[in-house]
């Protein structure tokens, strides 16, 4: 069994498809439309048949309400894992992205913490490299 798909919850899908593919440099995997409900879905460039980011819409009460919460205590809705989060975090910075928190030192990682324009708290990892 493996993890294909992961759901992220945004209020606007067309703004969260921008700053994932231009701010963060994902790419868009599937979009399509039935009616009202899109499927909208990116993936990283590193692992293109990887896991894939569903951007939902927040258009249940439920999702809405989660998302909202997880953003005011400003918790990350998603982890994202780099070699560089001194070198991410300037990119990004760089195209536009407003960060809670610079590269910062925490027990056994570097963190990074960003607003993702479309309601969420985004966190950037760089795990510490341990010597043995």
């Amino acid at each position: 069994m493996k993890i294909k798909v992961t759901s992220l919850y945004v209020d606007d899908q067309d703004k969260a498809l921008r700053f994932y593919t231009e701010v963060l440099g994902f790419a868009k995997k599937v979009d399509f439309s039935n009616g009202p409900y899109r499927w909208l879905t990116v993936a990283s460039p590193e692992e293109p048949d990887g896991t894939e980011l569903q951007l939902a819409l927040n258009n249940n009460p439920a999702a809405k309400a989660y998302q909202q919460a997880m953003f005011q205590q400003s918790q990350p809705a998603a982890m994202f894992f780099t070699d560089d989060v001194k070198g991410d975090y300037e990119r990004i910075k760089g195209r536009g992205a407003e960060f809670t928190m610079p590269p910062t030192d925490v027990t056994g990682s570097t963190i990074a913490m960003l607003k993702d324009t479309c309601g969420n708290v985004i966190q950037l990892t760089q795990l510490a490299r341990y010597s043995r």
